[in-house]
Formats: C-alpha cells, sequence, structure tokens
C-alpha cells in the first residue's frame, strides 16, 4: 500500500490573510516545485509543507509456539541473562525512548555510530518519527470488531555492524502516543539483530517471540505492579514456563482450527444419572473449588486493599440509600407495615446471605421500584377482601420460593441463552428510566405542595395588611430575622422549599457525575484521580447532605418518615383460606417470572465476557439461594430483593483494572481484569446492619432531594457502555462523528437505525407497563419482560437480516 507524506515546516499554517470581497470565499493557490533531496523527488509548496511516498504493508503473524519450538524459551533466557531493562521511563516522545534505549544497549559494546545507523533502520524517515517495522497485537472478535492493542509495541531492525542480537524493554511511567494505532503504549520492546543472523534468530523471529509473551493482558498488567528489575524478570520466566507448559498440553492442541474451545469454568464434566438438579449440581461443585479464593483475592495483589475498601464505601451508600427511599416508599403503601427499618433489616439479611452462599458474588441484591409496586398491590387486595397483610403476603413469597427452586432444578436458566445483548440494553435502560421517573415523582409532589401552594399565589389585601401590623404580639416576630418565613410555612407556602430540593438533588448529581469522570481530567495526579472517582457517590452523598442540614437549616427539608418501634410477626399462612391462597399462587407465579428475569439479567450483565471473570457463571445456584432467601423474608415480612441493575455492574467496575485506548480520536476503557470476591459484599452488609443503630439520626439529615440525586446518578452512570443507547445518539449526531464501532462499518446506516427503533419501541411498552397508573395493569409487567425473549429471535429477524443482526446484537464487544 503507497500513500504520501506531507511534512510541514511551519509552526502555523493557519495564518490569517486578508482577501478582497470577490476573493475572500476563493481558496488561495499554493506554488510548489520539484526538489532533488537526500537521493530522491519531492514536491515542496511555498508554505513549508513536503510531499513524498512511503510503502506500507501490513502482514500476519503467527505467534510463537513455545511448546514445540525451542528457540522461543531459548530467546528468553538469553534475555534474561543480558537484560536490558528501563523501569518508569519519564519519556514520553517516540524518539527520546528510542534514544534512551539505544544508547542504554549499545553503549559500550558497539561503535557510536551504530546508533545513528539504527536510528535510520528504526525510523522511516528522517524528521517524521515513524516506526519502519513494528509488531502489535490486534483484537478480532466474533461480532466483527477488529482493534489494535494499543498498551504494547515492538519495534524490530537489522544492522549490518551489529555483531549480537540485543533485546530491551522499556515499561513507561505515563502511556506514550508512538503513532495511529498506539496512541496509549506502556510497554516498548526493541529488537536489533544482525543483519546476517540466520533465519530462527533474525530480527522478526525475535520480536515474534517476545510479542508473543507481551499479548496477554494479564502478564503486562503483572508487570504494571512489579517494583525491581528482579520481580520483572521472575514474572517474565515464569510467564515464559507457563505458557511453554499450557502449549505443550495435548488437549490444548486442536487438529481442526473451527473446534469448539472450552474455557476451564464451561468444561464438561461427567453428568449425573439424575437430570433433576444437574445445572445446580455443576454450579455448586465449580463455584465450591473457589469459595477459599473468594475471600483471598478481597486482600491480595497490587492496590487490591485499597479497590476493596473503595468499593466496600461505594456498595453501603449504594445499596442504603435506596433501602432507605424504597423503605419509605413502602412505608407509604402499606401504612407502615413495611417500613424503613425492616428494609434495612432486610438488606442486612438478604445481601449478607447471597454475599456469603450465593453463586456470583458479585451480583448485588436489593428491592426495587417494582417490587415496591408488587407490594402495594397485594396490600389493597388485602384491604378490598379484609384479608391478613402478612399472611397474604407470606403466602404470595412462599409460592415464588415454590417456583424459583422449581426453575433452579429444571435448568430454566439455560433459557436466558436467548437473552441478547439487545434484551438486556433494553432492561437496563429502563432501570436508569424508572430511576429518573422516580427522581421526577418527587419532584413534582414537592413542587405542588410548596412552589404551588394555593397560599402562594394569593396576594394580601389591605385589610389583612393592616391586621399584621396592628397585632402587637405578631408583629415583633414577623420582624425578626426567621418570623416571617415561619408565618409563611403556616400558611403552606414554602416556595423556598422546592428551590432548595432542586439544588440539592442537581448538586448531588452534578458533582457525583463530576468526580466519577474526575480520571478523564488532567488535575492532579493520576492516583488521586483514580481515589476521587472511586469515592465520587460517597463524597456527593454527605457534602450535599451536610448542606442541607447546616447551611440551609431554616428552610425545612423533606425527611423520611420513621417507625421507632417496628412490629415483626410471623406472616400466619395456614389462617388463609383456599380461595385466598390459589389467589397468591397466581400473585407468586407472575413474581417469580419478574425474579427469574432480573436475576439472570443482572447475572448475565456481571458474567458479560467483557468483564473477564474467571471463576465462572452460576445461574441456577443463584437463583435457588435468592428463592430461599426471599422465603424466609416473606414468613417476617420483610421486603424481597434479587438481582438489581446497575449496582451489579457498578460493583465490577468498582473491583475492576482498566485500560484505556484510542481508536480515530474515540477513547474507551476495557476492563483488563476483576477481582472476585465476596469480602465487598459481606462487608458492605455487615455496615448496613450496624446503620440501624444511626436511624434516625444521623441518617434523618440525609434529604429526600440528596436520594433523588443518587437515583439521577445511578441512572447516568448505567448509561456507559450501552450500545442501545449509543445507537439512540447516532440518530441526532452528524455521520462524520460517527464513532468507530464495529457495528458501524459492518453494517448500513438505515440497518442500524431500523433495529435502534424496534428496541426503543420494546422499551416503550415495557415503559407503559412499568409505569401505568393502574396498579392491576403494572402486574402484566413480568410476561412483557419474558415477552421480549421471542420478540427478538421472531419480530425483529423480519425487518434485520442475520448477518447484519450478529454485529449489532452479536456477543459483547
Amino acid at each position: 500500500m503507497s500513500m504520501s507524506v506531507r511534512r510541514v515546516r511551519s509552526s502555523f499554517r493557519g495564518s490569517l490573510r486578508k482577501y478582497t470581497s470577490g476573493e475572500s470565499m476563493r481558496k488561495p493557490r499554493r506554488h510548489f516545485q520539484w526538489i532533488y533531496r537526500d537521493n530522491e523527488w519531492r514536491i515542496a509548496y511555498d508554505d513549508g509543507d513536503e510531499v513524498s511516498l512511503m510503502y506500507a504493508k501490513f502482514e500476519r503473524l503467527p505467534m510463537r509456539d513455545f511448546g514445540a519450538e525451542v528457540r522461543a524459551t531459548m530467546d528468553v533466557d538469553q534475555f534474561l541473562i543480558q537484560a536490558v531493562l528501563l523501569l518508569d521511563v519519564q519519556e514520553t516522545s517516540l524518539e527520546g525512548i528510542v534514544d534512551r534505549m539505544l544508547h542504554k544497549v549499545l553503549d559500550g559494546r558497539e561503535h557510536l555510530a551504530t546508533i545513528s545507523e539504527a536510528k535510520e533502520a528504526l525510523f522511516t524517515h528522517e524528521q517524521v518519527h515513524l516506526l519502519s517495522r513494528t509488531i502489535q497485537g490486534t483484537y478480532v472478535r466474533e461480532g466483527g470488531g477488529f482493534d489494535y492493542d494499543q498498551s504494547w509495541i515492538c519495534a524490530v531492525c537489522a544492522l549490518p555492524s551489529l555483531q549480537k542480537r540485543h533485546v530491551a524493554v522499556a515499561r513507561l511511567k505515563h502511556p506514550a502516543n508512538m503513532g495511529r494505532t498506539s496512541h496509549e503504549v506502556r510497554f516498548f520492546i526493541l529488537v536489533l539483530t544482525p543483519s546476517k543472523e540466520k533465519g530462527t534468530k533474525n530480527a522478526l523471529e525475535t520480536g515474534r517471540t517476545f510479542a508473543t509473551i507481551f499479548a496477554d493482558m494479564d502478564f503486562r498488567q503483572k508487570l504494571l505492579e512489579v517494583h525491581s528489575e528482579a520481580e520483572f524478570k521472575n514474572v517474565l520466566l515464569k510467564h515464559a514456563q507457563d505458557l511453554a507448559a499450557e502449549q505443550s498440553n495435548p488437549a490444548n492442541r486442536f487438529a481442526n482450527h473451527d473446534a469448539d474451545i472450552e474455557f476451564p469454568p464451561a468444561r464438561r464434566r461427567r453428568k449425573r444419572k439424575c437430570i433433576i438438579g444437574q445445572g445446580l449440581y455443576d454450579d455448586i461443585r465449580r463455584r465450591l473449588a473457589h469459595y477459599v479464593s473468594d475471600y483471598i483475592d478481597g486482600v491480595v495483589g497490587h492496590r487490591t486493599i485499597y479497590k476493596t475498601v473503595s468499593t466496600i464505601f461505594f456498595l453501603y451508600f449504594a445499596c442504603l440509600l435506596p433501602t432507605i427511599a424504597f423503605g419509605a416508599l413502602n412505608d407509604t403503601n402499606t401504612a407502615g407495615k413495611i417500613d424503613v427499618r425492616k428494609s434495612i433489616i432486610s438488606q442486612t439479611i438478604g445481601g449478607l446471605t447471597f454475599a456469603l452462599f450465593g453463586g456470583q458474588p458479585l451480583v448485588i441484591l436489593m428491592t426495587t421500584a417494582p417490587l415496591s409496586l408488587y407490594i402495594k398491590v397485594i396490600y389493597n387486595i388485602c384491604e378490598d377482601f379484609q384479608l391478613d397483610f402478612y399472611a397474604m403476603y407470606a403466602c404470595v413469597g412462599l409460592w415464588n420460593t415454590f417456583f424459583l427452586v422449581l426453575f433452579a432444578l429444571f435448568d430454566a436458566s439455560k433459557l436466558m441463552k436467548w437473552c441478547t445483548r439487545s434484551t438486556e440494553e433494553i432492561f437496563a435502560l429502563f432501570i436508569s428510566i424508572a430511576f429518573v421517573v422516580d427522581a421526577g415523582r418527587d419532584i413534582y409532589k414537592n413542587f405542588q405542595e410548596n412552589y404551588y401552594h394555593k397560599n402562594c399565589s394569593r396576594s394580601f389585601n389591605v385589610s389583612e395588611l393592616s391586621q399584621l401590623v396592628n397585632n402587637s404580639s405578631l408583629l415583633p416576630q414577623l420582624l425578626n430575622e426567621s418570623g416571617l418565613l415561619r408565618h409563611l410555612q403556616h400558611t403552606g407556602c414554602q416556595r423556598e422549599n422546592s428551590l432548595l430540593f432542586l439544588l440539592l438533588m442537581l448538586g448531588t448529581v452534578w458533582l457525583a457525575v463530576s468526580l466519577y469522570n474526575f480520571n478523564k481530567t488532567p488535575y492532579l495526579q493520576a492516583s488521586k484521580r483514580e481515589i476521587l472517582a472511586d469515592c465520587a457517590l460517597p463524597v456527593a452523598v454527605i457534602v450535599l447532605s451536610c448542606l442541607g442540614a447546616f447551611l440551609f437549616r431554616e428552610v425545612k427539608t423533606d425527611g423520611f418518615h420513621f417507625n421507632e418501634a417496628a412490629e415483626f410477626q410471623r406472616g400466619r399462612v395456614e389462617e388463609l383460606g383456599w380461595i385466598p391462597a390459589v389467589a397468591a399462587c397466581g400473585l407468586g407465579f407472575a413474581l417469580s417470572l419478574l425474579f427469574f428475569m432480573d436475576q439472570n439479567i443482572s447475572a448475565a450483565m456481571v458474567n458479560n465476557p467483557c468483564n473477564k471473570l474467571k471463576k465462572g457463571a452460576a445461574y441456577h445456584m443463584d437463583l435457588f439461594v435468592v428463592g430461599i432467601l426471599n422465603g424466609f423474608l416473606s414468613l417476617y415480612g420483610l421486603p424481597w430483593m434479587h438481582g438489581v441493575l446497575p449496582h451489579s455492574p457498578l460493583h465490577v467496575r468498582g473491583m475492576a483494572d482498566v485500560e484505556e485506548r484510542v481508536d480515530q480520536g474515540h477513547v474507551y476503557e476495557i476492563i483488563v481484569r476483576v477481582r472476585e470476591t465476596r469480602l465487598t459484599g459481606v462487608v458492605s452488609h455487615i455496615l448496613i446492619g450496624l446503620s440501624i443503630f444511626l436511624l434516625p439520626y444521623p441518617l434523618g439529615y440525609i434529604p429526600t432531594a440528596v436520594l433523588d440525586g443518587l437515583f439521577l446518578y445511578m441512572a447516568i452512570t448505567s448509561l456507559n457502555g450501552n450500545q442501545m443507547f449509543e445507537r439512540i445518539t447516532l440518530l441526532f449526531m452528524e455521520q462524520a462523528a460517527y464513532p468507530p464501532n464495529h457495528y458501524i462499518r459492518r453494517c448500513p446506516q438505515r440497518k442500524i437505525h431500523a433495529f435502534t427503533i424496534c428496541q426503543v419501541v420494546q422499551l416503550a411498552v415495557m415503559c407503559f407497563f412499568g409505569f401505568a397508573p393502574w396498579p392491576y395493569v403494572k402486574m402484566v409487567f413480568p410476561v412483557i419482560i419474558l415477552l421480549l425473549l421471542p420478540l427478538r429471535h421472531k419480530v425483529v429477524t423480519l425487518f434485520i437480516d442475520q448477518k447484519y443482526l450478529e454485529a449489532l446484537d452479536g456477543e459483547h464487544q
């Protein structure tokens, strides 16, 4: 492939030029001439640009076989003997990095003229420093996505003056930009070989050895964490040995390249004769092998303790505050039968139980808005038919447990293989909308009660004003600092309350989102930016709660209702008649569908291949534990709970190490590894349980507006990585600004928009049944969620070809 290269000499090409009115819109003509320089012809323009030709060739390079090729291990051994390592290199320019490495490699052993010769061989142009021969990793995904691994690059060259091979590795202190496909380089490998070196030891073969080693993302993450050259060598040697052992294993060698690859968590085991409970048995057996490591992985490793502590505090606030909000909602819907105290106790029991015994501990269990709605429907039924609420609630919950246990025993979660990425994203976007709707309802209610109160629009007439002035007992109170404010409060007009509500809510979401994205700013050091980003939610809640409680203490703010003495009693299911029991069976089955879909979708988003989890999923085990847990909660009138969004994916993100990549100016992050531990869930829910002693104060100082700000923060942060939301934004975006996603490259624009419209229609149907003002209509909501599966595979395929669906809705990219 040939291309023209233009070199810019002038420092600023956009200088101002004055044109006449007739020539102002006409592009000025540039003059050029042919020149002969450095034994080649070039085009030189009068503004300093030069045009020459460059030849580029891209070739697929097979990875080195450490199991079969002896030379691979010998290359590593020789490098360890004559290691040239540069750790935490401060230089950020390509020229500076190469110059330092060449002086380190050739100083004292080769003639200084070789350094100049090496630069000429390494770079394609004298003035423009572009590497001529490089090896770099690429990603080719099942859905058609293609990307360069921009965190490392290997440069190779052969020099006639060299007597032996040299290999140098530099770990950069800060990511460096080394070209179009290398924007975030952290490791630079330099290979220099003699020109007459034999084929198995030439520059390309030696570079292929080290490129194969550095292609492993986990290995590079370990190298980033070492502190000395000795540790670096040990990690490199161990990885080479492990790679040789793995590639030497006959089970890992496939005669057919199309053979199905089974990763360790998914390897088939010897099946038992009994089919019932097979999936549950496999889940328990697989997860039991990792149970001890589930705790060790929360404390061992570079920056693991910091990640664990920050995630514990995030989960504490992210779970406690919505629990208080939904507890207050349940308190209103059930006339105090399920209140804030019970909600906190339920969250503690459920979260702690699942963190200890659940199959996938990264999934977070909580009560949700649809569950609060279900509780309200049950309460209304009990009021209409004079039934005991606790008995009916327990009966519905036990039926729900019965169906969930059946689903787990008969491997019903296997149906989730039909749940594609689009279904998960529709549900995730619905949850975000639900958070926004909850916050919007509170704003509307507050403004109706305060800002638009009827007394606010009523003007005082002359007689009323004269009565106030002539009232000797009232006049001094009105003239002091807060007397007039109290008087207006008694009349019901409290517009300042609504304005403060709006200020605290928007202030919470603004501060939290700003700190969450602080990693993308150039301020402070990278470690400090990460600390602020990880603590975004706790900091925002504490700061805005203090502002509302102390700085604006004269303004009345709405808090949640709290019962000093909570009533705990077992639901007397045996006292229900057979007709209510049958009705409870129907309610329990519909509720089990909601549990089945919500729990499995939350678990599927946690087990997303992009998260690179290694211990395997446990859908059947999770469903079984959730079923038994909610049966216990039902008996004692505690709120139900299941896996929730976006808390579960955010929990994964909190325990992850991420790597930034740049593609055509678009910056995105990929997860390198995740610390799969139970400690975060266990400790955070112990703290939530201890928070029962913080009622009513200081938890009472948290205004409702801050809770709504938390909901908005959850809604905004959960949009990150949601391709459905990205495609919706494409409808309002100029085509030239489209990101270089894999589906943009593979699908026509009209097909992308058609698929997006199909998703939006499904989302609109979910919103209609989820937010309908009629409670009994909302009970159809679980069935609507279940219908998303056949809609995707039977209806959407009528409008979108399968080859486009593979790109738009294939494996997670």
